[in-house]
């Protein structure tokens, strides 16, 4: 239940605070008196995106806040879920600044628009004149009927699966193009992975051939150099090598009369003994290195295979040749392995069909038994609001399952007992919309826990006694949940609770929106004048007396 609204420097609304009643909340006043622009405050506050052209005074912020009572356990679920606060009482605050930034608020935590959204649609139903049409909307019918037959949860459940099997079926679709794809690569895949396989190649195997051509191509000059290097440390007339062990021995002899021998002979020793070393790897490389002309035509050809490859693949190295192979295997395994993802996929696709089938046969048998119910209580509230010729149909054929489930619905409108029954949309005037959309809307309003139904001048089209017995309506409707109604119509205005009073005022040089709350006689005046203008007749006011009154 809506019980405060508040709202600052909206358009022409400087300033207004509402308290509503818990019955029925009648708003009246001039055309352009500024009755829409409180539904438009309220809007805000209800998760619609926001305009800083709404702000007169560009040098302040808009503050629309609402206070509502949040005692429903379905609200309370919302407030859990979303990490928010629980109390008694739900405020909602909405800010525009003036550079057009808008912020919104759920007890002082800052939310965004779709939790906005989310909360406003478990407190209030906002139905505006424009809102009529949406009765000839197929959504809005399917809603109507589960709305009824109180297919809330298994409508959430059947949505549910119906987004797994729209996965399921994607996955499946997207694995059959590609089967199609492998299937069209197939063949060519498997001729470069055999190439491949058949070249055989180890890591770095390129790279190493390369290094050994270069060593067997220079064999002969290797091996000259190796050798005489070995024989000038090793095996010549006057080896370096023994050199520096003599030379080693003569300074040996005087190491104890010269500080600095020792170290010098030390490191004479240490470089005989690497340059031995060195002379034993020279004749070691020596001996395993030979001129081998067929070997090195084999290594020409396995390299000339390798540098191939790699052109052909657009690559560097071996090691990138082994991977595109690896690649390719698993491709033509991926190739192999399709046909039964594909079965598996399937068979899940089936199950998932099967499951959503029966769901939305149950939901459709809900539906159907709500048609007739349906049919006769809204012909019998057409007729109370003054349309006793017309009559509603509602035809529910089968269709393949979709989101909404099996059953293609159509409400059809008959408006004169002629028999012929077509789509609401098609035939039904503006009146008769409006009326029909009360109709709907108190059936399904007591099938639902709305605490707050809010109607901006629903009664658009209608007069006298149709009026009077919309009002009989919708003060029904206010007995068990709060009623918010701006309204042109007195015999909707003499069923209020509370009367508000929608007007201009010059303040200053500005022309601003105000309101207040009617007490028995202003209230008794007012709708005489909605009667017979403004200066009411005696016949107007007593009119309304007994309006009031009643």
């Amino acid at each position: 239940m809506l019980q405060r609204l508040y709202i600052n420097n909206y358009a022409i609304i400087n300033e207004l605070e509402i308290n509503f009643s818990k019955g029925m909340n009648i708003i009246t006043g001039e055309t352009g008196a500024g009755k829409s622009i409180i539904i438009g405050a309220l809007n805000l506050i209800l998760g619609e995106r926001a305009d800083s052209t709404a702000l007169v005074n560009k040098e302040k912020k808009c503050v629309i806040e609402g206070v509502f009572a949040g005692e429903k356990e379905n609200v309370n679920s919302f407030l859990a879920n979303n990490d928010l606060d629980a109390a008694n009482e739900i405020t909602v605050r909405r800010e525009i600044a003036v550079n057009g930034k808008s912020r919104a608020f759920i007890n002082d935590t800052p939310v965004n628009l779709t939790q906005l959204q989310e909360l406003s649609s478990l407190l209030v139903d906002l139905h505006q004149q424009f809102d009529t049409l949406a009765v000839g909307d197929n959504n809005f019918q399917i809603n109507v009927l589960d709305a009824l037959a109180g297919n809330r949860n298994a409508m959430i459940e059947y949505r549910n699966l119906y987004n797994d099997w729209q996965i399921c079926s994607r996955k499946l679709f997207e694995l059959k193009q590609q089967q199609l794809q492998f299937e069209k690569e197939s063949d060519y895949n498997r001729f470069q992975f055999n190439e491949l396989n058949d070249a055989s190649f180890r890591e770095n195997e390129i790279e190493e051939i390369d290094a050994e051509l270069k060593t067997l191509t220079h064999a002969e000059g290797i091996k000259e150099a190796l050798g005489r290097a070995y024989s000038e440390l090793s095996e010549s007339e006057q080896p370096v090598v023994q050199q520096l062990k003599s030379l080693v021995n003569q300074l040996n002899n005087y190491s104890n009369y010269h500080k600095d021998l020792p170290q010098i002979i030390e490191r004479l020793q240490s470089t005989q003994i690497e340059l031995h070393d060195i002379s034993n790897e020279l004749e070691t490389l020596d001996n395993h290195i030979n001129y081998d002309a067929e070997k090195i035509e084999q290594l020409n050809e396995r390299l000339s295979l390798g540098y191939r490859l790699q052109k052909k693949h657009g690559v560097q190295t071996t090691n990138e040749l082994i991977e595109i192979q690896q690649q390719l295997e698993e491709k033509l395994q991926a190739v192999l392995h399709i046909n039964d993802d594909i079965a598996k996929l399937e068979k899940e696709t089936e199950s998932f069909f099967g499951q959503l089938n029966d769901r939305a046969g149950n939901i459709s048998q809900a539906r159907k038994k709500q048609v007739k119910p349906l049919e006769e209580k809204v012909n019998k509230l057409l007729a109370q609001v003054g349309m006793p010729n017309a009559s509603l149909k509602v035809s529910v054929q089968n269709k393949e399952p979709g989101i909404t489930g099996k059953d293609a619905i159509e409400f059809l409108f008959d408006a004169n007992k002629s028999g012929q029954f077509k789509p609401v949309s098609k035939v039904a005037s503006g009146g008769e919309l409006s009326r029909l959309m009360l109709c709907i809307k108190s059936l399904v309003a007591q099938s639902m826990d709305m605490p707050t139904l809010i109607f901006d001048e629903i009664d658009s089209g209608i007069s006298g006694e149709a009026a009077k017995q919309v009002g009989i309506i919708m003060k029904e409707l206010a007995t068990s949940r709060q009623m918010i109604c701006i309204t042109h119509q007195p015999q909707i205005a003499g069923k209020a609770d509370a009367h508000f009073f929608v007007y201009k005022e010059l303040s200053g040089n500005t022309v601003t929106t105000n309101i207040r709350e009617l007490n028995n006689d202003e209230r008794i005046t007012t709708i005489a004048k909605m009667l017979s203008g403004e200066k009411p007749t005696a016949a107007a006011m007593e009119n309304a007396r007994e309006m009031v009154q009643n």
